[in-house]
């Protein structure tokens, strides 16, 4: 409770954040996509590459062909009727191949899901990994993380809608891994609050909490997609709203005007 007063308490001081001399990230959303290049077809190659040997078609061009139909149907039938109605069926009429044809690239429904949810945590895991520099200081990392995340879940949207909705119709074992995922974000964001905390540069905020309440706020931009859309909200102005909010919040210091109070 005491982190969310100390929250709302610290609201006012957005315009004070907006004048601070601290390092600004100043990478934009135009920017990561072309630094990243991540596209449906990219990730179809890059899944390809990382699962050659459980699939029987060796031509890397149809693969990843069929791969970028096979998941675009079944994220498209997944946010109108659910991954669990889905039959291989419903998923052979939208891609346009048959049944057969879909099985030479996975075994089940269930192993489609399982590797959909696997590679889209090992993407984004490795590509947050990539630009958190360890030679940043801790509040170039909060930035960063807050940025990328956003910029991931904005390139990758419909991954990130369906991993969240699906996972009330997932195993145990699939629900498990998918915890693991997002208390793997949280628990970077923690280490980069403790480690801020240690510095001086942070307060003594509950690391832990507060980056349960940077995750939800990450969260709901591709959770509420539509919602931020019709305002014409960019992800970048919601990624530097985030920052208005939680910068004020954790430093430890104000400079306002050249002066530390």
């Amino acid at each position: 409770m005491y982190v969310y007063l100390a929250l709302a308490k610290h609201l006012h001081y957005q315009s004070e954040y907006l004048q601070a001399k601290a390092t600004e990230i100043t990478m934009n959303y135009t920017d990561f996509q072309k630094q990243i290049k991540l596209t449906r077809k990219s990730i179809c190659r890059d899944y390809f590459h990382h699962h050659q040997d459980a699939i029987r078609i060796k031509k890397e061009a149809t693969v990843v062909r069929n791969l970028e139909k096979i998941f675009n149907a079944a994220l498209k039938i997944s946010n109108t009727k659910g991954f669990q109605a889905m039959s291989m069926r419903d998923l052979a009429k939208e891609t346009g191949l048959s049944t057969g044809a879909l099985y030479a690239y996975f075994s089940s429904k269930n192993d489609l899901l399982n590797k959909m949810q696997s590679h889209r945590r090992n993407t984004v895991m490795q590509i947050m990994e990539t630009y958190l520099s360890p030679e940043s200081d801790v509040l170039e990392q909060l930035k960063t993380l807050i940025k990328v995340h956003l910029y991931l879940s904005e390139a990758m949207q419909p991954w990130f809608y369906f991993s969240y909705m699906e996972s009330k119709n997932m195993s145990r074992s699939q629900r498990e891994k998918l915890v693991e995922g997002s208390l793997a974000t949280e628990k970077i964001i923690a280490d980069i609050i403790r480690r801020g905390q240690e510095k001086g540069v942070f307060k003594d905020h509950d690391a832990d909490m507060t980056a349960v309440m940077i995750k939800a706020l990450l969260q709901d931009w591709y959770l509420k997609h539509k919602k931020h859309t019709r305002r014409k909200i960019t992800v970048d102005q919601y990624a530097d709203f985030i920052q208005q909010i939680m910068i004020p919040f954790l430093q430890k210091k104000r400079i306002n005007r050249g002066h530390c109070d």
